[in-house]
């Protein structure tokens, strides 16, 4: 239908004007399950797809994370399953290392190649750690996360239970994070009935690593960080994936702003088409709010399973793009 092919004038794209939101729609609805954004899906599709490979695809990336992310944080916090700790670390480590990634992309890594070869083995690092976890190896031993599988699972029959056919308003009282502590040296909360704790320097440290891959390519960290806390951390993901979305949100405020507002050498695009990157950012916005909606119906082993080899399929393409 040729009357509905636009033409992007900032980023030079062409293509037909609903493309952008339901591709964005359907990504994000299943990435948004595990805390994931769908930002590091959509930087190839334009790629790949449209041709979009300035280093303003990345701000255009931060775009649809702010428009998108809102309505998934919704979700999250009405039902009470954001940790603000978790979140409050997660944005004060990310936000210097997204300054720096901004500076890395525009200076020392304006082609996508060689930054994508590097991010590739990154994230197949991280989401083959991810797919481990679910072995049993990995898995002896972690009766508090196995007593946590175990109670949803039974909570979910119950609501499969139900005749009405409206989705189930909640999750019971216990399944609400609840801060039991907060220091320079380590939080700890509660989930379910589970105590977690993690480093706070830890995570501080990883939350800036995140920041600066995340700056460079416009991915908010959520793709990264929140499988890490998962693999490594070992958090729940159903209060990780809030938190996660949270940070992502916060940093890619602050991404929009570096790549629209300081300027890089004569000649190279930085500043995002916003154009593209609300359309994008609409389609996010329903996807995201349907992801968090249905994310308590699906088992934390599949959504484990899914960021995993979402992760690895993503790495190994980037890899072999390279050579």
């Amino acid at each position: 239908m040729d009357f509905l092919t636009f033409l992007f004038p900032t980023s030079g794209v062409e293509t037909n004007i609903l493309a952008p939101p339901l591709v964005a729609l359907g990504i994000s609805f299943f990435t948004s399950m595990g805390g994931v954004s769908g930002a590091f899906l959509l930087l190839p599709f334009q790629m790949s797809v449209l041709g979009y490979t300035t280093p303003s695809v990345s701000g255009t990336n931060f775009v649809y994370n702010i428009v998108a992310i809102p309505s998934g944080v919704y979700r999250y916090f009405r039902e009470g399953r954001m940790a603000w700790p978790l979140t409050l670390v997660v944005v004060v480590g990310t936000l210097p290392g997204v300054f720096i990634g901004y500076f890395l992309r525009v200076t020392c890594l304006p082609d996508p190649k060689t930054f994508k070869l590097f991010v590739g083995f990154v994230l197949l690092y991280i989401g083959g750690r991810l797919l481990y976890e679910m072995t049993g190896r990995a898995a002896a031993g972690k009766g508090q996360m196995k007593a946590l599988e175990e109670k949803f699972r039974r909570r979910s029959g119950e609501l499969k239970q139900r005749n009405d056919t409206r989705l189930a308003a909640g999750l019971p009282t216990e399944a609400v994070v609840r801060t039991i502590s907060f220091s320079y040296s380590r939080v700890t909360f509660e989930f379910w009935g589970e105590t977690f704790s993690f480093s706070t320097s830890g995570m501080l440290a990883l939350a800036f690593v995140v920041g600066v891959i995340g700056g460079a390519y416009g991915i908010g960290g959520g793709a990264i960080i929140a499988p890490f806390c998962v693999a490594v951390f070992n958090l729940p993901v159903y209060a990780v994936a809030g938190a996660a979305l949270m940070g992502t949100f916060i940093t890619s405020l602050a991404g929009v702003a570096f790549y629209s507002l300081i300027p890089a050498r004569e000649g190279l695009a930085t500043s995002p088409d916003w154009l593209l990157g609300l359309l994008f950012g609409v389609g996010g916005f329903a996807g995201m709010y349907l992801g968090a909606r249905f994310q308590k119906y699906v088992p934390q082993k599949g959504l484990k399973l899914m960021i995993g080899l979402i992760i690895v399929f993503l790495a190994v393409n980037y890899i072999v793009q390279y050579f």
